[in-house]
């Protein structure tokens, strides 16, 4: 497989490709600095690994739910990327990508994923890693949410994974396992075979990044329209 996989949901941006058993990765500063670094970082990682965009599989990417500025730049660079070249995208969740860290980093086959969302909130979901005819594959075992995060919902014994804990120490499941993850590209490129198999991959014009806090990510258009909606009243 020849893939392509980026994340900039958090502070770090990350970057990795695969040429069959070859692995080139990058890191570096991520959510708004990622716009200006992204493109020059997958050029200089496609030349090093001998590969044109045209030859690649398939695009993948983290589309959420993270930073706002974050994920509308991976979204959009990896449609211009898939627009010209021809590719599919694979936009795959950023907690799922957490999850798969923290199988690949601390041995968890069950947790809780959690990020930072700012604002003294988290974004967090459940998976159960199975392996089912000799492949493994992570389960939702608890929906994609949004809370305080002395609010968390965690269900008795599971460890709490991501990138929270040191923003709320006291607050965020104080009595809970936490280990650190993020969700990096390699985790992202271990996601994609299944994904590709169970139909994830979609044009590139339907690549969408996944906002949870919605009245955050209104558009300019939007927050233009609740202005005027605003003046008019008051008028």
């Amino acid at each position: 497989m020849k893939l392509l996989a980026f994340d900039t949901s958090t502070d770090q941006l990350s970057i990795a490709i695969q040429h069959g058993d070859r692995l080139w990765e990058h890191a570096g500063a991520g959510g708004a600095q990622s716009s200006a670094t992204l493109i020059p970082a997958i050029q200089q990682g496609m030349q090093a690994m001998g590969l044109a965009f045209e030859q690649l599989d398939a695009i993948a990417f983290g589309r959420g739910p993270g930073s706002f500025t974050g994920l509308r730049t991976a979204c959009a660079i990896a449609q211009g990327l898939g627009l010209g070249s021809g590719l599919p995208l694979l936009p795959l969740d950023t907690l799922l990508a957490v999850a798969e860290e923290g199988r690949a980093r601390h041995g968890c086959t069950e947790l809780l994923a959690v990020l930072d969302a700012r604002m003294h909130e988290v974004y967090y979901a459940g998976y159960r890693y199975v392996v089912d005819a000799g492949q493994g594959h992570w389960l939702e075992t608890q929906a994609l949410g949004l809370c305080a995060p002395e609010q968390l919902p965690l269900p008795a014994g599971l460890p709490v994974v991501g990138n929270a804990q040191p923003a709320y120490p006291e607050q965020l499941a104080p009595g809970a396992t936490h280990l650190a993850a993020l969700p990096t590209a390699a985790a992202l490129l271990r996601l994609a075979p299944y994904a590709m198999q169970s139909g994830a991959l979609v044009a590139a014009a339907d690549a969408l990044p996944r906002y949870i806090r919605d009245k955050v990510a209104q558009t300019t258009a939007e927050r233009e329209a609740a202005k005027l909606a605003a003046t008019q009243t008051a008028a």
